[in-house]
This record gives C-alpha cells, structure tokens and sequence, in this order.
C-alpha cells in the first residue's frame, strides 16, 4: 500500500467526510453565477503573493485609430447638440435631432460586429464613448450605454441563433430597433431569481398558424428604454405543466425576445428616476403568445437564462457604470478645482483653505483612482477575460467613489451647486448618483454578498475544485479528487502564513517588487496585504464553513480589502503605464496610503468580531501584530493633490481627459479658470505694492492698458461664474403629472420616435 493511499485512506478520509458539513453549499442560482465568468487579477491577489512581473506585462487598453476619430467626431458632435437643462427640465428627453444622430452614427451598435453592420468597438472604445459623453450628459450617457451593455445585443452575440443575429443585430446596429432588457419586477429586486413573471408551454395561434410555443404574463419595472422598446428582452420563469416538451414542469429562467408589438404588450409610461430624463419606465404583459423559436438561442436554451443574465450584467458592472462613475469623478476635478481657484472669500482662492484642500485632494486621487481601475478593467476585458468577481468589484467601487466625488464637489461648490439652472454644471450629476448605486445589483448587497462570497468560491486556487471534490456523487472518486487538492491547499496556506507573518513583523520590507520600479514601497506592502487577505479568508473558511456567507458583515470586510487590493493595482498599473509621472506621484501616494489604511481598519474589525476568538488571536500575530499603524495621506501629500487641480499643466490634464468642455457654462468656468491663472502674476505685483484693488493700480499709472485689459476680462468671467440662475415664478409652473400603480392603466402606447 503506498504512502498516498495510506494518507488518503487514514487522513484525508475524515477531513473529506467533515469538510462536507463545513463548506458551503452552493445553489442552482449561485453555481450558474460563479460558472458565468472566469477570474484574472483577482485570483492573483487571492494566492496571497501577486506575481508584479506578470502584472507588468499585462498590456495597456489601447484605442485603434478609428476608435479615436470617433471619439474626436461623432462623440464630439454629439456632445455640442446637448443641453443638459433643457433635457432634464424641458423636454424630460433627448431632442428628435439627437436621436436622429445617435440612429445614423451607429452608437447603438457599438459592441455589434461589422458584418451586422455594428462599429465593432473594443471594450475600451464602449467605455471611452460612455465616459466622454457622461460629463456632458447622464440621460445621453445612459440612453447610449444601455443597448450596449444590459440590452439584447450582448445577449445575442453570446447566445442567439444564427437566424436571431441576423434577423436583430442589423436592426439594432442603426436603430431601427430600439431594445430594453426587463428583468426587475415588484416582486424580485436583487434577487432575481424570486420573479413570478411566467411562461407556460401550450400551444397557439401564430401568425395564422397553430404552433407550439408559450403563453407569457409578467409585471416588469425599471426598465430603461422600455418605454419607447421595440424589442424586450424579457427574462422570465418557464413552466410546461402539460409535459409538452417531454421533461419536467419547471423548466428555470428563460429569456425571450419579444416585439413590443405583439398582442398584449403594454409600454409607454415613464418612471422619473431621481429626476433623470433617460427614457426607463414599467412594462407588462398579459397573455401574450410567441412561438418557442423568440427564445433566445432557441429552445434547447431554455432554463439558461439565469446564467446569460450573469454573463451580460458583467458588462454594466465591469464596463458601463465604472465609465460613468469615472466621468463624474474626472468633471468633478476638472470643475471643482478650477472654481476653488477663481471663488475667493476673505480676498483668497477658497481653494487655499486647508479644509476645502482635503475635499479637493479627495476629488483628485478619487478621480485618479477610478480612471486607472476603469482602464485596467479594459486591459482584462481585451485579453479575453469576463472576471465576474472583478466586474462586481468595479460596479461597487466606482459607484461609491463617485458619490463620495459628487459630495465633495457639491461642498467646495456651495451654493453654486446648490441652486439649480443652465449655470449649473453639477447639480444633476449629483442627483444622478443613487441610479448608479442601485442599478445592477444594489451596492449594500454587491458588497456583502457577491465581492467576498463569490470571489472566495471563483477566486481562491483551491477552495472551488474542494467544493466540486465534495459535491462528486461516488464517494471514492470524490475522495481522490479532494486528496489531490486539499494537501495542495494546506501546502499553500503554510507558505501564506509564513510569508504574512515575516511581511506583516518587517511592513513588507522583504516582500517581492519590481526592481526598475520607483514604486517598490507600494507594491512591497501591496504584498503584505496580499498575505494577510489571504490567510486570513482561508482561517475564516476553515472556521465558519459555510456560515460565513450568513456573516454578511464579516464578509464585506473581506470584499472591501479584496477591492481595495485590486483598485490599488489599477493605480499602480496606471502609473508606470503613464511613464511613471513624476507630477502625478502626489496622486499615486494619496491612493496607496488612503487604501493601506482602509485596508488596516478593516483587518482589524476582521479580528475584533472573528467569532472564534483563539484563531482571531492567532491570526492578529501573523497579520496585524502591532495594530493598525497606518494613518492615511500626509498633509503634504493632501496639499499637493489640491494644488494639482487647481493649476493648469500636464498632471491635471492627464487628471481629466476627455472631459468634455465645450462653451456652456463648463466651458465659461475653464475661461474664468485661464483668465484668472493669467492674471495672477498682476496681483502679486500689486500685493507686493499693498495695492488690494487693481483699478487703484491702473488710477496710480502702475498699469499697462492691456494688464487692465486682461483683470477688467478676468473679473467679468468670474463674476458670470459665480453667479445663479434665477427665474419668473411663472417659469417654473408645471402641469401635475398624474401617476398610476400599474402600467395596465395605460391609455396609449409610446412608439419609437420616426428619424
């Protein structure tokens, strides 16, 4: 008898038989989500020792030379046709013009393949288009990014037949379609599998012919485009209680593509979504019959839907959101550090106060931070990978640092932001925000459940082919099958111990770093973190088994310093991408510092509520020995990402590119910006005179006709800066708008506006 099957019979035996009690099991839903996507950098990180050199051979998302043009053309032309005002408080819609345009420059088919007559874009370009046109507009942003993410073209590329590709993406490509996908309903929010929209399986009268196919009812809600869709995507549970199809009854989620036309399809009211133009409102149907061929991919997909759903929600979380977030992050430091430096208050740039600099240097590395997550993202997305858990780290964390972004700008702003008009270039951006947070799978849920809970199963080397041992029907071959692993695994977290416990004593001064890297402080204690992560999820699944995934707090713990370890990469990636910008090191230094802190405090809430207290006091001395030491950005550093935003130059361009600027009241606020950084050299040399008012100056013969020129110019834009709308009562008098329970109650349907 060898020694592996001594092992094997001996030891490994009763660890596989209690290892069945312990590891969680997983569900129908939650296999098909993990089984939807693959894992990249976030399995990386899981191993507890990142490999730098692979991660700096990971090549960075580029544009091709027609993706650039259409950025510099169409996305451009399109921007200059917005009103942003006038979107949300005029016509609560895009003009007939901007739809028109949107239809013949192909931007809803920017994902579809040119044989469909789709542009074909990377997954950069989607999210380069979507960012650029998201600092001019939410509504145009949303109504663009939609059909190219959550819509049925990715489904159908993925999953349809040849006949639907055909047959759709053409039509969607120049819009003569316009699609919506309806999946929430009242009853199933976040979780989507509780839908009671139904399908029965019968048969019926189909364009004059009896056919075998199915009968659909559903109440759907939130739904963007819906409204004005000629195509729903509809998701769906089907049953076949007659057996027609020869299985069983309950057949799983399906998803069909229904024309909007068909009998029994009701559309048409909106939804105002935190007072949003974009075009979302509720759908239903009633009895409505299509043939089993309107499934998508055919009947032989039904019962798949579920896991399409997975694989097309990686889009808008991992692609989508993160670009919009990005924008408003990115307009955010463009606008706010432009205002701090031309609104004085006490005769200073308000942008010199100590308080306001910690919002601007927030607004800075968060603008920073999320644009190098955004393109790293893109940079996995190009090599072939659909990371799911990589995908929810982005959805959440962008979204969240785009509200922190938004709150700040909003604070240094004031009351500039606050009163609502044309003038106003964040007010609805800000509004904007909660749409973001909620969509896609809400951030509360995103953070307690899918980041850690899922990464911990798709990410971690060991612990899913463990779950698969132990899910194996014949018990011998599971055995082997678990032998094989787990020895592996235990081999693993002996070393992760080891090299956590040698980080964490000496801060990472021995951890692995690229030697041609500047940066070696950084990824040396990114290593260090790396370690004690990953010790620690392997302490808390051998503890707490499957009910960790019931210690929603614990878990999200763990997926904030899973997501913090990633969005840190991103900007490590970013800078040596860049050509290791010695004027954004401020940046890079704020994001790191900021992060290890976070990530300290988290260990440490890790360690206070470990529920089994002996292996919390354990783990303290291998990953946190001295507690938390970290104290976050420096002053210094704080003053510096302050001051890049509020100078013209290089870094705060990089900062902000793409930000589109234009000549409305963004643009209005870069003159003032120009004007005012121009002139300053004058009011130093007055000051040094103790002269506080420029016309004095001009009175004493101190100033050149021209240098008043230029101050009389600077003074006027700021004052057209500064100043609010303002409007006759009789203005801002609307007509009640008369809402109703349920879209049944429709009296007409909306048609997709004709070019």
């Amino acid at each position: 008898m060898s020694a592996s099957s001594i092992r094997r019979d001996h030891i490994t035996r009763p660890i596989y038989h209690w290892a069945k009690t312990v590891l969680p099991e997983m569900s129908a839903t939650e296999a098909e989500a993990i089984e939807a996507g693959d894992v990249w950098w976030d399995a990386e990180l899981f191993t507890g020792d990142p490999d730098w050199d692979a991660f700096l051979d990971i090549p960075p998302a580029t544009l091709t030379a027609e993706e650039t043009a259409f950025l510099d053309g169409p996305v451009d032309q399109l921007c200059a046709m917005l009103d942003d005002w006038k979107i949300t408080w005029e016509d609560m819609d895009l003009s007939p013009e901007v739809w028109a345009f949107l239809k013949r420059e192909r931007f809803f088919g920017m994902i579809i393949p040119k044989r469909y007559g789709g542009l074909e874009f990377s997954a950069y370009a989607h999210s380069e288009v979507v960012r650029k046109i998201s600092t001019r507009s939410v509504a145009a942003a949303v109504t663009v990014m939609v059909p190219n993410s959550l819509g049925p073209g990715e489904l159908l590329m993925q999953f349809g037949t040849d006949a639907q590709r055909d047959h759709w993406l053409p039509r969607l490509a120049d819009g003569r379609d316009i699609p919506a996908f309806g999946l929430t309903s009242p009853e199933a929010g976040s979780d989507a599998a509780s839908m009671t929209d139904e399908g029965v399986i019968c048969e019926g009268e189909y364009q004059g012919r009896k056919v075998l196919g199915m009968r659909l009812n559903w109440k759907k809600r939130y739904i963007t485009l819906g409204p004005i869709s000629t195509v729903l995507g509809l998701a769906f549970k089907m049953r076949d209680p007659d057996g027609l199809l020869g299985g069983e009854e309950n057949l799983g989620i399906t998803v069909a593509l229904i024309p909007t036309d068909t009998p029994g399809v009701t559309i048409g009211r909106r939804h105002l979504p935190s007072m949003q133009a974009f075009i979302n409102g509720p759908n239903e149907g009633q009895d409505v019959f299509l043939p089993l061929d309107a499934i998508l991919g055919g009947p032989e997909r039904i019962g798949q839907g579920w896991m399409m759903l997975n694989a097309a929600l990686a889009a808008g979380r991992g692609i989508s959101l993160p670009s919009q977030s990005a924008a408003g992050a990115a307009l955010s430091a463009r606008t706010t550090g432009a205002y701090a430096r031309v609104r004085q208050q006490f005769r200073i740039p308000i942008g010199e106060f100590e308080g306001v600099q910690e919002r601007l240097a927030r607004i800075a590395a968060n603008a920073y931070l999320l644009d190098a997550a955004r393109r790293f993202t893109c940079s996995g997305l190009a090599l072939g990978h659909h990371p799911s858990v990589v995908s929810a780290i982005m959805k959440h964390g962008a979204t969240e640092r785009m509200r922190t972004s938004a709150n700040d700008a909003m604070d240094v702003h004031a009351g500039k932001a606050v009163i609502d008009g044309p003038n106003n270039y964040i007010g609805n951006f800000y509004r904007s925000v909660p749409v973001g947070i909620t969509v896609e799978g809400a951030n509360i849920l995103t953070r307690s459940l899918i980041v850690f809970g899922q990464g911990a199963i798709r990410a971690h080397p060991y612990i899913l082919k463990e779950m698969q041992a132990l899910a194996e029907k014949d018990v011998e071959t599971g055995l082997a099958q678990f032998d094989a692993v787990f020895w592996t695994h235990v081999v693993h977290t002996l070393r992760t111990a080891r090299r956590a416990f040698t980080r964490a004593w000496t801060d990472g001064l021995f951890g692995d770093a690229p030697r041609s890297s500047p940066a070696r402080r950084y990824y040396r204690r990114m290593g260090r973190y790396a370690a004690a992560f990953a010790l620690a999820s392997d302490m808390a699944l051998l503890t707490m088994g499957g009910s960790l995934k019931r210690r929603e707090m614990l878990s999200a713990r763990f997926g904030d310093i899973l997501s913090e370890l990633y969005l840190m990469s991103a900007a490590l990636k970013r800078w040596e991408d860049e050509g290791q910008q010695s004027d954004d090191l401020p940046l890079l230094d704020y994001v790191m510092q900021d992060g290890f802190l976070m990530i300290e405090r988290r260990l440490k809430e890790i360690l206070d509520n470990f529920p089994v207290r002996p292996a919390a006091w354990l783990l303290k001395v291998f990953v946190l020995p001295f507690g938390v030491i970290r104290s976050g950005p420096r002053d210094s550093t704080v003053r510096a990402c302050a001051r890049l935003i509020m100078e013209p130059g290089p870094a705060r361009d990089r900062l902000t590119e793409r930000v589109y600027i234009g000549d409305q009241a963004v643009g209005r606020l870069e003159d003032a910006f120009r004007l005012v950084v121009e002139t300053q050299p004058l009011h130093d040399r007055m000051k040094e005179l103790k002269i506080r008012d420029w016309r004095k100056a001009w009175d004493q013969g101190l100033l050149t006709a021209a240098e008043r020129d230029s101050l009389e110019a600077a003074d006027a834009a700021v004052a057209d800066v500064v100043a609010v709308d303002d409007f006759a009562p009789d203005a801002l008098a609307r007509p009640p708008a008369v809402p109703v329970r349920s879209p049944s109650t429709a009296d007409s349907r909306r048609r997709v506006r004709s070019e």
